[in-house]
């Protein structure tokens, strides 16, 4: 597993452009006029206003959305000190996160300053350019000098996320896990294991909540942390030093009723958490080998509340539900530091957000019926959108009420939220939403391309990520010596030789009764089987498997027809589809049929819609369907056009409760002006989400231009209409995209 994780993640970081992170303009800079208004001689206006009234550099420049993420790479993850050079490409990795939940952009700083005066005089150099420091991965105790020193000596925020960001989660977790064990914070026992940046920082904040600081036991490798202990003892520690006779992990436990681990894996045993008072809580925090299991804690006991920094459990304490939102709100009233205020004020909204009814979007992003406050549930999930409308908000609430928000113009908090909602849109959460909802189904998929490099590294993300289980097709010595080379494990993936398989005959005999009268022989329908793909289909039909994936060797076409021959369409359907998701600026929009149909006829373009129309509504969209033709509303009488206008009227009488509209260009499709002010009869009500196209000419055409020409993100093509979950993998698709349309493929094999 490791040396797979490596390999990929070492393709992951070189393919293409180098790293994981670029800049782009934000204006345009085409004609003689753009270049001069970006760079001389108008960019001296600017100039001159920022030299007159400093404030205003956060009117004219990226000052006021840049972030520094600043490292030494002295204390980087697990890998401990291994330089500025090293650690650059987690701090990239932060960069991405920044931007993925907040909009926020970030130049990542790795500096060869090995002590904590050369940090702060590097960091308050550079300080102008930004505005907020995120010190990222610097070791104890100069990490707790440095954010000490810059926050007093600049005017921007500064963060140390090592230490604040896990604080602020962990209390949040920690405020609802009491408040379901009947407990207060005032009056409980805690045990914390680490006194590195994060242990410090959890107990400094759980204090400043309420905690009585003498029933707060620290342990570190030698054990408690008690007043007069003289070994591995310093200054910092001595703070938190209490009067006790307990002097190890296991004596500490004894009755505590809270236990956080953010030190090592596997230093808690069950007895221990068995020796804990009723109802315990158990943070077990250690990534990713916790102090103790979230298996072992439950095996232990019933009554616990119990969290980790695993996504594979219940209540993950993670750190992005804190920093980028931490910040955007910061940023946003322009404050001047990063106050107690605005940690109580994050830590209280994350909690308060656990306790709020849990929307649609995020039941079905998790596929769940039901989610709510409970021992379960303590604390959001890291993709539920909502927590960036929640702690930036609250946030920035406190630094304008605790004074040391710079903004100018009275702020309105939900005013604010309703920008917040604005910002990022549904686009960035689309895919991981899906991948949540396969998660929670987890159904068989099959592919016959068994030995394919692509197929090969898919799957393991497929596994691994939870989304679905795997079958590959083909010779097991030849797909085994492919893994290896490709130090990819095959780790609970099913190989199969249908060649091999005791089913062979079976199917074979199925097949034969099936098409004996359309030209196939006992024989032939035996030959047959000898093509994985058609193997596994029949896998498909005799529902061994729910869902067949395949075609990355091998044209559309050839992938596609058998799926018609042998799988056919569901009860109903005259037409299969294919269909891509087009990524555009502020929402994805369905583009059909741009695979299988060459030039469909009006009852074939009806069921089209219809079918597209569907999947919208399974990928939580309104839909709005637009039947597109060179022509407005009848404005032209060629046959083309009539064809559309047919299949529209046929399309409505079939599903009047679908909104779709047609015939009409494509601008009036979506441009709402166009809609709402030349043809207000239309019924769209808005831009389409749904598009229609004639034929496959026009369909395959606008779609590779808007993916190729225009930059924009597609997943497919999605076989739609068919009587089983099938989709045909594009000859040129990448590994995540194939991963993608297995999340696809997964979800709707779940719905039936």
């Amino acid at each position: 597993m490791t040396d797979f994780l490596d390999k990929d993640a070492l393709e992951y970081h070189q393919n293409g452009r180098k790293g994981k992170i670029a800049i782009r303009s934000t204006k345009p800079c085409i004609t003689q006029m753009d270049l001069s208004l970006a760079y001389t001689p108008g960019v001296a206006a600017p100039c001159r206003a920022i030299a007159e009234n400093e404030e205003d550099v956060y009117q004219y420049t990226a000052r006021g959305n840049l972030v520094a993420v600043v490292s030494n790479g002295s204390a980087v993850l697990g890998l401990g000190n291994i330089g500025p050079k090293a650690s650059k490409p987690v701090m990239e990795g932060k960069a991405v996160l920044f931007k993925r939940f907040a909009d926020i952009d970030v130049f990542d700083i790795e500096l060869d300053a090995p002590t904590a005066d050369e940090i702060v005089a590097a960091v308050k150099a550079m300080a102008p350019t930004f505005g907020g420091i995120n010190l990222e991965d610097i070791k104890a105790p100069e990490c707790f000098e440095v954010e000490e020193r810059l926050s007093k000596e600049l005017d921007i925020p500064v963060f140390h996320d090592d230490q604040h960001g896990t604080a602020i989660i962990c209390c949040a977790a920690l405020m609802n896990a009491l408040e379901l064990a009947g407990k207060k914070m005032s009056n409980v026992t805690i045990v914390l294991s680490g006194t590195g940046a994060a242990g410090i920082a959890i107990t400094k904040l759980m204090l400043s909540l309420g905690a009585d600081k003498e029933r707060i036991l620290l342990c570190d490798s030698k054990g408690v942390i008690y007043k007069g202990r003289e070994k591995g003892m310093s200054a910092l520690k001595e703070q938190f030093a209490i009067e006790t006779d307990k002097r190890n992990l296991a004596e500490a436990l004894v009755g505590a009723d809270v236990f956080i681990g953010v030190s090592v894996g596997g230093c808690v045993t069950q007895e221990m958490v068995k020796s804990m008072a009723s109802n315990p809580i158990v943070f077990a925090l250690a990534n990713p080998d916790p102090e103790i299991s979230y298996t072992d804690i439950m095996g232990a006991r019933e009554d616990a509340i119990a969290a980790t920094g695993r996504s594979d459990t219940p209540n993950q304490v993670n750190n992005v539900l804190g920093f980028p939102f931490i910040f955007r709100g910061a940023l946003d009233v322009f404050a001047s530091g990063i106050n107690e205020e605005m940690k109580h004020a994050a830590v209280k909204a994350l909690a308060k957000l656990t306790r709020e009814p849990v929307p649609d979007s995020v039941l079905r992003a998790y596929n769940m019926e039901a989610l709510s406050f409970s021992r379960d549930y303590i604390i959001p999930t890291p993709f539920d959108p909502r927590v960036l409308t929640w702690v930036a908000p609250a946030v920035a609430e406190a630094a304008v009420k605790s004074g040391v928000a710079q903004i100018k113009t009275t702020f309105d908090v939900d005013e604010y939220r309703e920008h917040l909602n604005t910002l990022l849109g549904p686009i960035q959460n689309f895919m991981q939403l899906f991948i949540n909802r396969a998660r929670s189904a987890r159904p068989t998929l099959v592919f016959p391309e068994g030995v394919s490099d692509r197929i090969l590294k898919a799957s393991n993300i497929i596994t691994q990520e939870g989304i679905a289980q795997c079958v590959l097709l083909g010779d097991e010595q030849q797909i085994r010596e492919k893994a290896e080379s490709l130090y990819l494990p095959l780790d609970n993936i099913c190989l199969l030789n249908p060649l091999k398989d005791e089913h062979y005959s079976k199917y074979a005999d199925e097949l034969y009764a099936e098409r004996q009268r359309k030209g196939m022989t006992r024989t032939s329908a035996h030959d047959m089987l000898k093509s994985r793909r058609h193997y596994g289909l029949m896998m498909l039909k005799n529902n061994v498997v729910n869902g067949y994936l395949g075609g990355v060797t091998r044209a559309y076409a050839d992938t596609a027809l058998p799926v018609l021959q042998m799988i056919g369409l569901k009860e109903g359907v005259k037409a299969a589809t294919g269909l891509y998701i087009i990524f555009c600026d502020d929402s994805p929009v369905l583009f059909a049929d741009a695979a299988v149909n060459i030039d469909p006829n009006p009852e074939q373009l009806a069921q089209i819609a219809i079918s597209s129309a569907e999947m919208a509504q399974m990928l939580g969209m309104e839909p709005r369907v637009a039947m597109l033709s060179f022509s407005n509303f009848g404005s032209n009488n060629h046959p083309h056009c009539r064809k559309m206008k047919e299949a529209t009227q046929i399309a409505q009488q079939l599903r009047p409760d679908l909104n779709i509209d047609g015939e009409m260009q494509a601008d009036t499709a979506v441009d709402p002006w166009l809609a709402d002010n030349i043809f207000d009869f239309s019924s769209l009500g808005g831009k389409a989400n749904v598009l229609i196209f004639p034929d496959l000419n026009s369909g395959n055409i606008s779609y590779k231009l808007m993916q190729r020409l225009g930059g924009h993100e597609a997943i497919g093509p999605i076989l739609l209409g068919t009587a089983k979950p099938i989709n045909v993998i594009h000859r040129g698709s990448t590994v995540n995209e194939i991963v993608n349309l297995a999340a696809l493929t997964a979800v709707m094999a779940s719905r039936g």
